[in-house]
């Protein structure tokens, strides 16, 4: 995959994708990742990529020609998906994140000010997505955000398959609760049934705690959730038993 963003904070990008996974995953050829600064494609002195409103108003908007002429600088092909980062756009989901590493190359496009002039919107962006209902003061956070939450799903960048596919939203639940050693802490200890060394006892406690947790803390999750006859068979169980103690205290890292 190739992945270009079109920021006036090129630096911003680039720290930000030089450690971790990301950083792994483009030594070994996952990813190409670079950034571009649409001053490169100004034509005045000053090397302007905003400018006033017209109609008048706070703020400045992002001038259309650096945005546009940036993004063809880099010759894309016709299936590529140009995404521009804004609070008005559709909020980034895993299943988005899914649909997007499925591309061959994406280009993100991040605004400032009062954001883009329309005409990116309506004559050059394919996609726009906020990863949340809260302005910040650039689409470099959220283009990071978009990243990340990609290349991890990409063949190879985490080293096992299953990594990606138990995380949480990637069957429209959260996780089940993670413990690992010391089985004893301060006096906390954790679900005997993890180490029982049955394996299909500890997938049922783990699928239903995902049916417990995704209940209290997403009902609308919950709501949309399909569940298999198995699933049923295990929610009804849920139904019958108290709610285990673990539920609600531990979490994933995001």
């Amino acid at each position: 995959m190739k992945i270009d963003v079109i920021t006036i904070f090129p630096e911003m990008i680039r720290s930000g994708l030089s450690h971790s996974i990301i950083k792994r995953a483009q030594e070994a050829g996952r990813v190409e990742l670079a950034a571009h600064d649409p001053r490169d494609h100004t034509t005045d002195r000053h090397r302007s990529t905003d400018d006033t409103p017209y109609g008048g108003g706070a703020g400045m908007v992002m001038r259309p020609g650096p945005i546009f002429a940036a993004v063809e600088s880099l010759e894309p092909p016709s299936d590529a998906r140009i995404v521009m980062l804004t609070p008005q756009g559709k909020t980034l989901t895993q299943a988005m994140a899914h649909e997007f590493a499925q591309s061959s190359h994406l280009i993100l496009l991040c605004g400032h000010y009062e954001g883009f002039d329309e005409r990116v919107r309506e004559h050059l962006a394919t996609d726009e997505i906020s990863i949340g209902d809260y302005v910040l003061t650039g689409g470099e956070l959220p283009a990071l955000v978009l990243i990340d939450a990609v290349v991890r799903l990409l063949p190879g960048v985490l080293g096992s398959e299953e990594s990606a596919a138990g995380d949480t939203f990637s069957d429209g639940l959260l996780e089940y609760p993670q413990y690992t050693r010391p089985p004893d802490f301060r006096g906390w200890t954790i679900p005997e049934v993890l180490l029982s060394g049955n394996h299909a006892a500890i997938a049922n406690w783990r699928r239903k705690e995902q049916f417990r947790r995704t209940q209290a803390r997403r009902p609308d999750l919950w709501s949309a959730f399909q569940p298999s006859k198995s699933d049923l068979k295990l929610i009804k169980q849920l139904s019958e038993e108290i709610p285990s103690p673990s539920a609600g205290e531990s979490s994933e890292e995001n």
